[in-house]
């Protein structure tokens, strides 16, 4: 299931004019340069592995460079509460997978073209101090006068990491792009720290630009919905507040209510499913205590009310294996249960 961020960060950045400004932003002065980015455009699919899918989303493009060559831009937003030093090697591996489904879809193609790797971070708190080279990760030996010569021998692959933690506010106010993409970067920066009550008033010029925009109504609600789900609910004052402002009163108070319906429809659900998981556990709880209760009156082992109700009030399985294992030889109660027999 899709989590805040991953929705989030997919709607903003599935667009490519959306996507071109964080690329602008992320890479080199020389690749930005080189390419057409009028030709930018969205690739369908995936290569990153399932079991990633709740601490990641990846999104792929294809562009042109001013040659006429094609370039692909990988870009993984991260969003673990801790850095992973083997990012590089686990970029290594998408871009791989990549060019692996590239040659498979150009089974003519003589030369593989050049995908460029981003990462889109925004931990809660430590900036990203991970390799961006891969061969960083290799034991290479530095003794002697031959460290390079080693070097030349592994894997040489390098990541761009676009780090929303090192950035000032200011500094992603006066990106250039679209108001969405710098709302987007100063929300996932501050969406989840104290400072959002802070921050939020001070984007509001940011905010009415955003609000002007063709789609911009529709933008700004998936906005103050994001900062409303990850944000702490002491913040929430401020933003309905900073909404109403922008807004206005009347049209604030129906994306509020929007909101609290849409999250007390996704409690009731969670509440439903985990309800009924627990009903699961609590149903096969209680037919292991029945077939517990059956084996010890067919060996003839009398069972009180007390005992009775312990083994029917006991929801734990394992020890309901426990016990249902030492029945099937047991000729008292005491070598069962011994220490409800006490």
């Amino acid at each position: 299931m899709s989590g805040p961020h991953d929705l989030f960060v997919r709607f903003t950045f599935d667009h490519p004019e959306r996507a071109a400004a964080e690329l602008r932003a992320a890479l080199p002065s020389y690749v930005v340069d080189q390419v057409d980015w009028s030709s930018l455009r969205r690739v369908p699919g995936s290569v990153v592995d399932v079991e990633l899918r709740e601490t990641e989303i990846d999104l792929l493009f294809s562009a042109r460079l001013s040659s006429g060559r094609p370039v692909l831009f990988y870009i993984l937003l991260e969003h673990q509460s801790s850095v992973d030093r083997w990012m590089a090697l686990r970029m290594l591996r998408y871009v791989v997978r990549q060019l692996e489904h590239w040659r498979q879809e150009h089974p003519g193609g003589g030369l593989l073209p050049v995908i460029i790797p981003v990462v889109l971070y925004h931990g809660p708190e430590s900036p990203w101090t991970a390799p961006l080279q891969v061969e960083e990760l290799f034991d290479v030996p530095s003794e002697g006068d031959q460290p390079e010569r080693w070097r030349a021998l592994v894997p040489r692959f390098e990541y761009r990491v676009d780090d929303l933690t090192a950035q000032r506010a200011e500094a992603l106010m006066a990106r250039p792009g679209p108001p969405l993409v710098r709302l987007a970067l100063l929300a996932l920066r501050y969406g989840r720290s104290e400072e959002l009550a802070e921050r939020l008033p001070t984007w509001e010029a940011l905010l009415l630009q955003l609000h002007a925009a063709p789609n911009g109504v529709d933008e700004l609600t998936v906005l103050f919905q994001y900062l409303l789900r990850v944000g702490n609910k002491a913040v929430q004052p401020t933003t309905a507040a900073v909404l109403k402002n922008v807004v206005g009163s009347q049209r604030a108070e129906e994306l509020m209510e929007s909101w609290l319906d849409m999250h007390f429809e996704r409690g009731r659900q969670q509440g439903k499913a985990e309800g009924k998981a627990e009903g699961k556990a609590e149903g096969k709880a209680e037919g292991r205590a029945e077939s517990l209760l059956r084996i010890l009156a067919v060996r003839g082992i009398h069972v009180d009310g007390t005992v009775r109700e312990r083994i029917m009030s006991c929801t734990d399985i394992t020890t309901l294996d426990q016990w249902f294992d030492r029945a099937l030889s047991a000729t008292q109660l005491s070598d069962v249960f011994g220490d409800l027999t006490q």
